[in-house]
Formats: structure tokens, sequence, C-alpha cells
């Protein structure tokens, strides 16, 4: 297992070339997280949690970040957004052999989507202990019962992701206004 990222597939630790390969797609989604997030009005700011959708070939369909503030639908989580846009591109709401790579664990809402929507790998950077549904609370991806179980791939980069989430959470209960770090 590498220790920059501490990541683990379901089977074991990762190897090198899959490593870089889920790294780079973790980075893509954590551009994603923080594009734009200073440009909006206060009130419309989202915790920046970042997800892309990646095509059978590995081109990337569709991005999604989370807008729950920003379009008043609290079902906008990043995934569910990136989700959406991905099954438009594609023409169908089955998404087979593409990958979703997000910044934060799946909560179960979230990881119900990428189980219906058959995507065939979740890789994810942070875990969440307190909503997490693909395996900190719950394992609703990997649950037996599932009729479709995506291979997954989770804390790649999570202390990267980790990070961008604590900044925004700690700018926000800091009484000296945002951090500039």
């Amino acid at each position: 297992m590498s220790a920059a990222s501490g990541a683990r597939s379901a089977g074991g630790p990762l190897g090198l070339g899959r490593l870089a390969r889920h790294e780079q797609l973790v980075r893509r989604a954590l551009e994603v997280a923080v594009e734009g997030h200073d440009d909006r009005l206060p009130d419309e700011v989202d915790v920046p949690v970042g997800a892309v959708v990646f095509g059978p070939d590995g081109a990337e369909l569709a991005t999604g970040r989370n807008e729950r503030s920003l379009c008043s639908d609290p079902t906008a989580h990043a995934e569910i957004v990136a989700i959406r846009r991905a099954a438009a591109v594609l023409g169908s709401w089955r998404l087979d052999d593409c990958t979703l790579a997000v910044t934060l664990e799946p909560c179960t809402m979230c990881a119900g989507a990428i189980v219906l929507a058959r995507i065939a790998v979740l890789v994810f950077g942070a875990w969440e202990p307190k909503t997490g549904a693909v395996g900190s609370l719950w394992d609703v991806v990997r649950d037996r019962r599932q009729t479709h179980r995506p291979e997954v791939y989770g804390g790649v980069l999570g202390e990267e992701c980790g990070a961008t989430l604590r900044v925004f959470f700690s700018d926000r209960r800091d009484p000296r206004g945002p951090s500039k770090g």
C-alpha cells in the first residue's frame, strides 16, 4: 500500500500503475470540487466535493460538484450531478464500464445511484465516517444482495481531499473569516 495515498482496493493494496491512474482521476475530481468556488456568493457556496465520470475508453464524460445550495436541491450531490450529466451524454441511464471518481466517500443516496447506474469502478478520496456508505458507516455498493457491485478503491489521495474539506469548514467556523492558504 502506498503511504502517500493510503489507497486500498477490495482485494488489497493497489499496484503502482493502477494507483497512479486512480490518483490522476481523483486529482481531476479535486479540480472540479474547487472550480469557481470563490466566484459564488457566500449563500450559494456548497461543500467542495467534486465528481467525474469517465467512459469505458477513459475519456471524461461529465463532471459534477455539490450544487445543493446553488440549486436548492437536496439531491444535487456531486455524484448525482455527474451521473445525470454522463447519462445525458451517453443517452442511457446505464453507465456500464464507466468509472466514477469523487473526492469524498459517497453517502447512502449517492451509493444507491452508483449501483443503479451500473457504474463499473468507483474511486474516491477521503473517507466519511459520519455518512459514508462505501465502507465507513455502511457498504451499500458492495452489499452481496445488490444486483450490481462496482469495483471500489477508497482513500485515493484521501489526505489531500480531506484537507480541502477541513479548510472549507474551518473558514466557516473561524470568526476572523476565510483563510488565504
